[in-house]
């Protein structure tokens, strides 16, 4: 009504000859915001060789491609975005480098490359000495032809057929207690260097549970010559996490298991120095840090 009357008034002053009263201001119109193009980012921004690595790109009209490290990214959609797990080499130098992708854009649009950056800082990976059985540092030969079984077995769980991820939130410690031994550390066997940790030691005691630390498909379970008994689970997207020398499989090969549930129990079979989970991830043929694929957010659809 207010806004009306002075309408009115100013129609009748400019009949009249007068100065005519500015029109009321109106509502304000919220902008609207224009459409983004494609993105692209990155877990984490800072990281350690070793580490696993999200890409997720968004706004691409089909499938992106590209590079992380020189190796290839197998992008999968997951909703309304597209998805990469990756890993950078325990090898990369250090300092930043860019990641680069290329994507369609929609309506048409020719195909161009979106750049995000990671910086790789020094991991400061310690050694560590242990005493183990002589015949786990040089197997018998009559070990080797199993030794060779074991390798062909963890072969095939590698070679899971890619799709995308079969869980859908952030991963979970597979035991909550103390890390005994992180990823990374050099391995020294009485005394001679042997290897490099590529897993997460976890304390416990045998008959300790073990869960299984998303969702996922059991690949593998077996009793190897190293490794003791283990369970491979596929989580997807090219990811893997195995569980290593445990007393007792509670699970078998094809079970679809949920995150939390329980897989077997904490043991010592194996090369092992005494009972405890050696929980690793493997990611595009590289086994990397667990403890950084817990911080990564991987999001709900």
């Amino acid at each position: 009504m207010i806004a009306w009357c002075a309408l009115a008034v100013a129609a009748a002053l400019a009949a009249d000859g007068g100065t005519a009263v500015p029109d009321a201001p109106g509502p304000e119109v919220p902008a609207v915001p224009r459409p983004q193009g494609p993105t692209v980012t990155v877990q984490p921004g800072t990281a350690k060789p070793g580490d696993p690595v999200l890409v997720t790109v968004t706004g691409a009209a089909a499938l992106p491609t590209g590079k992380l490290a020189g190796r290839t990214l197998h992008f999968y959609r997951w909703g309304d975005r597209y998805e990469a797990i990756s890993a950078l080499p325990v090898e990369h130098a250090l300092g930043p480098f860019p990641v680069t992708v290329k994507v369609a854009a929609r309506r048409g649009a020719p195909a161009y490359a979106l750049e995000a950056e990671i910086d790789v800082v020094d991991p400061n990976y310690p050694k560590r000495e242990l005493s183990v059985d002589r015949k786990f540092i040089s197997p018998p030969p009559e070990e080797k032809e199993r030794i060779a079984q074991d390798q062909e077995a963890f072969k095939a769980a590698w070679n899971t057929p890619f799709g995308p991820r079969l869980f859908k939130g952030d991963f979970e410690w597979p035991r909550h207690s103390v890390v005994t031994a992180p990823y990374g550390d050099l391995r020294m066997f009485n005394g001679k260097k042997k290897s490099q940790h590529y897993g997460t030691d976890l304390d416990g005691s045998t008959g300790d549970p073990i869960q299984v630390a998303n969702d996922g498909v059991v690949v593998m379970v077996r009793e190897c010559f190293a490794s003791g008994n283990t369970v491979i689970v596929n989580h997807g997207g090219g990811l893997l996490t195995s569980y290593f020398h445990m007393s007792k499989f509670l699970v078998k090969e094809g079970d679809v298991v949920k995150q939390g549930q329980l897989i077997g129990l904490v043991g010592k079979t194996g090369r092992v120095t005494g009972p405890h989970l050696h929980w690793g991830t493997h990611v595009d043929g590289l086994w990397v840090d667990g403890q950084t694929l817990m911080k990564l957010e991987f999001g709900a659809l």
